[in-house]
């Protein structure tokens, strides 16, 4: 009896080209029902995702139904509820390939699309010259219309592109806003010659100029029924992956219920809207599965230096960042050019929604998962001490040894070493700074740090509790580390652990604003 193969499953990493995708034999998770609910109302809209979470293969999605490709989805939830597969014009910019650095960057990008537009209509290239780009783009849209007499589906991939490399820059902003103004006007002037008109990107819409026009485009980036639209929900990991999950747990010994576990944690958690399920990092699961390795993947892609300027500069504790309540009007209407680094974060994929109270409106955001909170905070480190990214695994190393082994005084003197000066303007105070890096390292070694912890009799600085030891912290500025050391005494601050059966050493330290650096410490037994 002749047995039947085992089928390879191809997963389709960095592959964002949907003909590609189906033609090719790949993994595909079908999202093609929530992409009906686009083709079936028509109309503009936008939609707010991180970066490398699928928006890009949404769109070619997109594309391939509008040229009529119904061979590529068959099977798919499209091929039985769409009704017309009749092609129409599709013009697909994709802002993704450009650096920037100046107007003439993006005007050759827009040029280059325009050019291809032009030939494909019949458009000749002398009379194109003579028009401004806003305009070759309405004569193109409207010859397409006239030579297929379909209306034309237009769908704009990283509209934000540029202006997210102009963050810092005002005036390069304000003349990138100019010139995309125009050129997405046409998303109204023209609307009797287009059919739908979808845009993707990070940043939202509503507080940058560019749509300050465009009052028939729907923000969809918050609604329920599109949450899931990109990434991947845990009925979608149960029903695609089931073979890798099971590949993985043969790997790892484990079983699958304990990779399912362990994929949650490093992948999950993120939710796009108030109602919406656990979604994972599509990006980070397709490398997972393909390599057969449960580590960080989206994070390590790359993440925008633009972020790290944002939270220098806004002067926020970064305990705070990782639970923070702000308004949802807030959240929904902020740019992500805003000064606050909170929605910008939340736009960018590094918070997202954990908690709701519908009677205030107020959102609670958090880290969606391990994989973006590990790696964000060991992204800011090297920005906060002196020390090259390459040292961030054996500096961590070192000090989990020395607060495992109960020896603050190891510890302390490799912290003392490690402060620096702040490489950028921060707001706030030195003593600040100096929290966040004991902050930043603690975490990053596991243990359960608390900072400015409420107690009846004041706040304790910081607080570092491991399955041992509790080791709690003062901070001085511009004083002494006895004055630190009798404020710990004289406040108690130990007594909520009194009966922890653990062992606690209270620490002071002062910290010198002229010269940034721990100047002394003390280290007592209550």
């Amino acid at each position: 009896m002749k047995q039947a193969e085992e089928k390879e499953i191809k997963y389709p990493v960095g592959i964002q080209n949907f003909s590609k995708l189906r033609e090719g034999g790949y993994m595909y998770v079908d999202k093609t029902r929530i992409i009906y609910e686009l083709i079936r109302n028509s109309g503009y809209y936008f939609l707010s995702r991180p970066r490398r979470f699928g928006k890009s293969l949404m769109l070619s999605t997109l594309e391939a139904y509008y040229q009529g490709r119904r061979d590529l989805f068959k099977g798919l939830a499209l091929e039985s509820l769409a009704e017309n597969w009749e092609p129409c014009p599709v013009l697909h910019l994709d802002l993704n390939n450009g650096n920037y650095r100046d107007v003439e960057d993006l005007e050759n990008v827009l040029d280059y699309h325009l050019r291809g537009w032009e030939k494909e209509y019949d458009i000749p290239a002398s009379d194109a010259e003579q028009w401004s780009l806003p305009l070759r783009f309405a004569t193109v849209i409207r010859r397409a219309f006239e030579m297929s007499g379909s209306r034309v589906a237009i769908l704009v991939d990283e509209y934000d592109k540029p202006m997210l490399n102009a963050v810092g820059d005002e005036t390069l902003a304000e003349n990138f806003r100019s010139i995309l103004k125009a050129f997405y006007s046409n998303l109204k002037t023209m609307d009797r010659y287009i059919r739908i008109g979808v845009m993707t990107g990070v940043a939202r819409f509503s507080k940058i100029s560019i749509f300050s026009d465009l009052n028939n485009l729907r923000d969809i980036s918050f609604e329920d029924v599109f949450s899931s639209i990109c990434g991947i929900t845990s009925d979608e990991l149960t029903s695609y992956f089931a073979d890798g999950i099971q590949a993985l747990a043969m790997k790892y010994g484990k079983s699958a219920e304990e990779i399912h576990k362990d994929l949650a944690v490093n992948y999950d958690g993120y939710h796009f809207s108030i109602n919406s399920p656990g979604i994972y990092n599509p990006f980070s699961l397709m490398n997972v599965f393909a390599s057969s390795e449960i580590r960080s993947y989206w994070f390590e892609s790359g993440t925008p230096s633009f972020l790290l300027k944002l939270v220098g500069r806004s002067g926020r504790k970064l305990e705070d960042i990782s639970n923070v309540e702000i308004g949802e009007s807030t959240l929904v209407s902020a740019g992500i050019t805003t000064t606050d680094p909170i929605p910008a974060l939340y736009q960018s994929g590094y918070l997202t929604i954990k908690g709701y109270d519908p009677e205030f409106k107020i959102i609670t955001l958090g880290y969606p998962n391990r994989e973006v909170k590990e790696g964000f905070l060991k992204f800011l480190l090297p920005h906060y001490v002196n020390m090259e990214d390459s040292d961030n695994a054996m500096y961590i190393h070192r000090f989990v040894m020395d607060v495992r082994n109960g020896d603050p005084r190891a510890f302390m003197h490799r912290l003392a070493g490690l402060v620096a000066c702040v490489p950028y303007s921060e707001k706030g105070s030195a003593e600040a700074h100096f929290q966040n890096v004991c902050y930043l390292i603690f975490t990053l070694m596991g243990y359960f740090t608390r900072m400015e912890q409420r107690t009846s009799d004041g706040r304790i600085d910081l607080t570092v509790e491991t399955d041992k030891y509790v080791y709690i912290f003062e901070f001085k500025t511009n004083s002494t580390a006895s004055a630190a050391i009798d404020q710990i005494f004289r406040r108690q601050y130990w007594l909520p652990y009194v009966h922890s059966g653990k062992k606690i050493f209270l620490i002071g330290a002062n910290f010198n604003t002229k010269t940034r650096r721990i100047s002394e410490y003390e280290i007592k037994t209550p």
